[in-house]
């Protein structure tokens, strides 16, 4: 669903625009495109559009939901979209790699909310996953399980793939799980009446940024009043979200994903909250938002060290730290 009601052909036809310098000033329209169905994870941008942040410094932000049939990214790269929600930097370097222009401007998520679920009293630590037959996703097997088995010593031979159904591990207590922090875990609890141990890999030292905001460079020159607007609008979107005022933007997001519910709504911010999902770390002192080109190039290394990409990436092309790092927001958080 579209904020402003029109169809995604309409829409999407209506904006599409290359890279033409256009004042901020003067409510340029842009679209800004998510990698999921609307949720408490996407908050602080909805907040932005609910309560006028953003048409403050001269921007009318569409939010092109995405989903398991859309590719916003793909449209991203056409022009047909001019902000896009990336994943994390493993994205962001794979597109320097292949010489596509996309640079990160903004990481909402400090931490990447990926966690290992397991049953309590069979894995009370991260090191007793260990011990443990683990449930993993392709892509997870490719990407950060990789690092678990470089960095933790953790085994190919442990590894079961994960077809997102969450049936083997209930059935068998010496199995753990992937998962996010507000999906596996509130799933779990609702349906299987038991709390499962969360262990967060950012907190066990996987480092890569995630949730970040994506341009494409020639955009980037072209219009940067438009990406400033849009980056700070969302800074300031998720701090009022988190511990502000966030009625409006919890009712666009309800209407935007007709499957959400409220109660996952308040758990997922809970959990960010609780997790330190975006504000922790750099941000506590810079701000949300914030990148460092110290641990982009942390979790490069890591990356290469663990065989999940090739060295020789000119890891620094794929994101700016222009618009974030300076404290917007700050006195937003509570003092408590």
């Amino acid at each position: 669903m579209k904020l402003t009601g029109k169809t995604i052909a309409g829409t999407l036809a209506g904006l599409a625009m290359a890279a033409v310098a256009v004042p901020a000033s003067a409510q340029q329209k842009v679209t800004f495109g998510t990698n999921w169905l609307a949720q408490a994870e996407h908050g602080g941008f909805y907040q932005s559009v609910a309560d006028g942040t953003y048409a403050a410094c001269g921007l009318e932000v569409e939010i092109v939901p995405g989903g398991p049939q859309v590719n916003n990214r793909a449209l991203l790269m056409a022009d047909r979209m001019q902000f896009h929600m990336g994943g994390d930097m493993l994205q962001a370097f794979n597109a320097v790699a292949e010489n596509v222009p996309v640079v990160s401007v903004m990481a909402t998520f400090q931490k990447h909310p990926q966690v290992i679920i397991a049953h309590p009293g069979e894995a009370d630590t991260w090191e007793e996953l260990k011990d443990l037959t683990l449930l993993i996703g392709d892509n997870g097997f490719t990407s950060y399980y990789q690092w678990m088995i470089a960095a933790h010593g953790f085994t190919s031979d442990q590894r079961e793939p994960y077809t997102f159904n969450p049936a083997p591990f209930l059935a068998d207590k010496r199995k753990g799980m992937q998962g996010f922090l507000s999906s596996e875990p509130y799933a779990i609890e609702k349906e299987a009446g038991f709390t499962p141990n969360v262990f967060l890999i950012a907190d066990a030292g996987y480092s890569t940024y995630a949730t970040t905001v994506e341009v494409m460079q020639p955009f980037l020159e072209a219009n940067p009043d438009a990406v400033k607007c849009f980056v700070e609008g969302s800074i300031l979107g998720w701090y009022n979200f988190l511990y502000g005022d966030n009625a409006g933007a919890k009712e666009l997001i309800l209407a935007a994903n007709p499957d959400m519910t409220m109660d996952k709504i308040e758990f997922a911010i809970g959990k960010m909250i609780e997790m330190g999902i975006v504000d922790s770390g750099d941000s506590l002192e810079m701000g949300i938002g914030v990148m460092t080109e110290a641990q982009v190039g942390d979790f490069y290394t890591k990356m290469v060290d663990a065989g999940v990409i090739a060295d020789g990436i000119d890891w620094k092309a794929s994101f700016t730290t222009e618009f974030v790092g300076k404290g917007l927001g700050l006195d937003l958080r509570p003092k408590n």
